[in-house]
């Protein structure tokens, strides 16, 4: 009795650590999004520098994961709950820094000649819907809703569009102004960076429905 009340206990010390680790990766990502927009260096330093607190998260949930794993031998639902957890993870500690490299860019912008040829490039829309959809898989995982998983996969394919167009804008840009590519390339990959987070919420709207059905359902990007 007394080591199944601890193993449960452990289960819900460990959802509570994922958690705070999903509410970490949000507040990183609606940053990240929000400073393609203002450029603030401050705000693009805090979330460089922040860098290692998801760090650290991700390896104090990964390892609390592998010690119940070892000693407590789980089966069923419980052990698909520490795979998936083990599966997220790993997806939040990759789009936090999906985030880093988003700042990043930003700051390489802010220092281009041709910051300026890039300002009329429009990314909120395509930022508010990769929030909307890692709060949707991160709501889909806690709530164990197959069917708002199911919606994130269908948002996919709009994120993917706004990817092509700036990808055409920046090309074009590219050919009337080709004297200075550097700050254009980084443009293009603040898009590319917001389709991979978009990737990554997809995948763990794939794990949140391993974790209800028990099966692998994989989307093909």
């Amino acid at each position: 009795m007394g080591s199944y009340y601890t193993f449960h206990l452990e289960l819900e010390k460990l959802n509570k650590k994922l958690l705070n680790l999903t509410a970490l990766v949000e507040d990183r990502v609606r940053r990240a999004a929000l400073v393609i927009e203002t450029h603030d260096h401050g705000q693009v330093q805090s979330i460089i520098l922040s860098d290692y607190e998801i760090d650290e998260a991700e390896i104090d949930i990964e390892e609390d994961c592998l010690k119940i794993l070892a000693l407590h031998q789980p089966v069923a639902s419980d052990l698909r709950f520490l795979v998936t957890v083990i599966k997220v993870n790993n997806e939040l500690e990759r789009i936090a820094d999906i985030a880093v490299n988003i700042a990043n860019r930003v700051s390489a912008i802010g220092t281009s000649p041709s910051r300026e040829l890039v300002k009329g490039i429009d990314f909120s829309q395509m930022s508010d819907l990769v929030t909307r959809m890692l709060k949707m898989s991160l709501d889909a995982l806690v709530n164990r809703d197959v069917a708002l998983a199911r919606q994130v996969f269908l948002l996919d394919d709009e994120v993917d569009a706004h990817r092509n167009h700036v990808y055409h804008a920046i090309k074009n840009i590219i050919r009337h102004h080709p004297e200075h590519p550097g700050g254009l390339i980084n443009t293009y990959l603040l898009a590319r960076h917001l389709e991979r987070i978009a990737d990554r919420t997809t995948n763990i709207a794939e794990e949140a429905i391993y974790l209800v059905e028990g099966v692998i359902t994989r989307t093909i990007s």
